[in-house]
């Protein structure tokens, strides 16, 4: 049931958190001259995240000539493999929630729909896995390369002390941090219902019929042994009624009793 309310939803937070984002930073350059000073140098860039085409113009503090720079790294690789992943997860969780609720018995059919489903959910736990760790290097580097004090090295006018180059603003990026995070929950969700999945598959219900089997067969093995043949039954000494059970030479002493009286009749 967790599986079913969270997947979907956590899905959605990592790709849009990712995919959705735009942000930007702002510099400051001013020269000696200050008429060709430029206060306000805004470079924005957006998902997926390929800086080497995010050019903007900076002042050269020689005149009225001005640069054309780029920010340096493609980190799209990551950031697109990460995206898709929670694309195909999110729509994956929507089919199985679809199949748990209305096609119950066919899922469980010739027990092939856990075996397929449990399948696919280990993939996506190692996709999840390598995705998010992926995107949070990837991350990490556009952080580098969108810090203000390093884009300020790559103006040729922030070279000359007698230039003032500050950075006016920096990039917010709270809500790539929270993909990231989101990312490492969906891997913890899908690994973890790789055992609740197992359980629905045959090898679980095959791996609990051998414990009793065994059981029985030792149990019916030592039934067959000598323990359990009634050895003090009727064919033991114990349970038949030998001389102490039978009326012997003790029992038939009536002679004594009678002969007695007799005898001491006679002598009198």
């Amino acid at each position: 049931m967790c599986m079913v309310i969270f997947a979907p939803l956590f899905a959605i937070f990592a790709f849009a958190t990712c995919g959705g984002y735009s942000g930007g930073l702002r510099l400051s350059v001013d020269c000696a001259n200050k008429s060709e000073s430029d206060l306000n140098i805004d470079i924005a860039f957006a998902y997926p995240f390929r800086l080497h085409q995010v050019n903007f113009d900076a002042p050269t503090c020689e005149g009225k000539h001005r640069e054309k720079l780029s920010l340096i790294g493609d980190f799209s690789s990551s950031a697109e493999f990460f995206v898709t992943i929670a694309v195909f997860a999110f729509l994956y969780s929507l089919a199985a929630t679809v199949v748990y609720i209305f096609f119950q018995n066919k899922y469980r059919e010739n027990n092939r729909g856990p075996l397929i489903d449990f399948i696919v959910t280990v993939v996506f736990s190692f996709l999840w896995l390598v995705g998010s760790s992926a995107w949070a290097k990837g991350l990490s580097d556009v952080k580098i390369a969108t810090d203000p004090d390093e884009v300020l090295l790559l103006m040729s006018a922030c070279k000359q002390q007698s230039n003032k180059c500050l950075p006016v603003r920096s990039p917010v990026m709270s809500s790539l941090n929270t993909s990231v995070v989101f990312g490492f929950l969906n891997f913890i969700l899908w690994a973890g219902n790789i055992w609740f999945v197992f359980k629905e598959t045959g090898w679980h219900a095959s791996g609990q019929r051998h414990p009793p089997d065994t059981m029985e067969k030792q149990s019916s093995s030592y039934n067959q042994g000598g323990y359990n043949q009634d050895s003090y039954g009727p064919a033991g000494g114990y349970n038949q009624p030998g001389s102490y059970g039978q009326v012997g030479e003790y029992g038939q002493s009536q002679s004594y009793g009678q002969s007695g009286p007799t005898s001491f009749t006679n002598q009198i």
